[in-house]
């Protein structure tokens, strides 16, 4: 079965460059009408009114996604949203992050507001709603939460977990020392960084996320590499075999994700090749993800990540329901 395990709703900034991706998805709804004329552009903008309007949590947008993976003959498809996107936990953030009065706290704050919109209650509330329609057409949707692990701040990630009944808890890595790792923006602080002491800061925070036992999966594991500064990779093999051997104790599962590979930075899947390997050679379960943000990201890739896990040594996938792990072939 193709399962899709890592999809976003919505993500911000909300730039010119968000509206032009944006416009794009919802360009492949307007079949009605030939490309290029202006009944075809007039049934666009209706369509982008509508969107901006109603949110990304509305059954037209999600619509997309669902008929994006059957399309894709994609059975299972896991929803997550960050958790930086909800105004409830933005407060954690602010105490967690680099917020200061210099150009990175400037930028990091900018980001943060922009990104920080959404309302915890009407996610949740949404996705249960649609729950069944997806059943109905034959596709299972599992919903669930991209949390950032940050050390000493268990009790309040734990009251997060606790606030549902999850599908499944992804835990991930996006900031090391109160700076994002996946801004464009932040990246020239990494660059004046020691790459051994950063790369090892970094994964003591993934094992640490993976020890914390908050989390059911692992999301892109060595995205690091975002940043657009990385060592050779044989200097990371300790790191690999480590998280692999964490991954594998405390039973948590982490991901192929696709995103990576159309990462302008990057052009690679996330783990890499070496690190999948390793991972397989401890027997660490696996799942397939795109990291998508809009409908026609879905499944982005999904027959290349499979064909990957194979050469990597891998035979099955892992996907989650009430945080219960279900084991299928590949």
């Amino acid at each position: 079965m193709k399962v899709d395990f890592h999809v976003h709703v919505e993500e911000g900034p909300y730039s010119l460059d968000w509206l032009m991706q944006t416009t794009a998805s919802l360009s492949q709804q307007v079949k009605e009408e030939v490309p290029g004329t202006r009944e075809w552009m007039d049934g666009l903008v209706r369509r982008l009114t509508d969107r901006m309007r109603e949110g990304p949590y509305s059954s037209a947008w999600l619509d997309e996604y669902r008929s994006r993976a059957k399309e894709l003959g994609i059975g299972i498809v896991g929803i997550v949203e960050h958790g930086y996107r909800f105004t409830q936990f933005k407060s954690l953030y602010e105490e967690q992050l680099h917020l200061g009065q210099d150009h990175l706290g400037r930028v990091q704050r900018q980001w943060l507001d922009q990104v920080c919109c959404e309302s915890f209650p009407n996610y949740l509330a949404f996705l249960e709603r649609e729950k069944q329609r997806w059943e109905d057409d034959g596709i299972a949707l599992r919903v669930g939460i991209e949390l950032d692990f940050f050390p000493e701040q268990e009790a309040a990630l734990s009251r997060i977990v606790n606030a549902y009944d999850w599908d499944f808890c992804l835990g991930a890595v996006h900031f090391v020392e109160g700076v994002a790792v996946h801004l464009p923006q932040t990246s020239e602080r990494f660059g004046r960084m020691d790459l051994g002491s950063l790369y090892s800061r970094y994964f003591d925070l993934v094992e640490q996320t993976v020890e914390s036992g908050l989390f059911d999966l692992i999301a892109h594991v060595d995205g690091l590499k975002s940043c657009g500064f990385r060592p050779e990779e044989t200097s990371l093999l300790s790191y690999y075999q480590r998280i692999a051997r964490s991954l594998k104790r405390n039973r948590v599962a982490t991901e192929l994700n696709t995103m990576w590979y159309r990462h302008p930075t990057v052009g690679e899947m996330s783990p890499s090749s070496r690190m999948l390997e390793i991972l397989a050679q401890h027997g660490v379960a696996v799942t397939t993800a795109s990291g998508a943000t809009r409908p026609d990201q879905l499944g982005n890739h999904g027959d290349m990540a499979s064909a990957t896990l194979k050469r990597a040594g891998f035979e099955s996938i892992a996907v989650y329901e009430q945080r219960k792990q279900q084991i299928l072939p590949l």
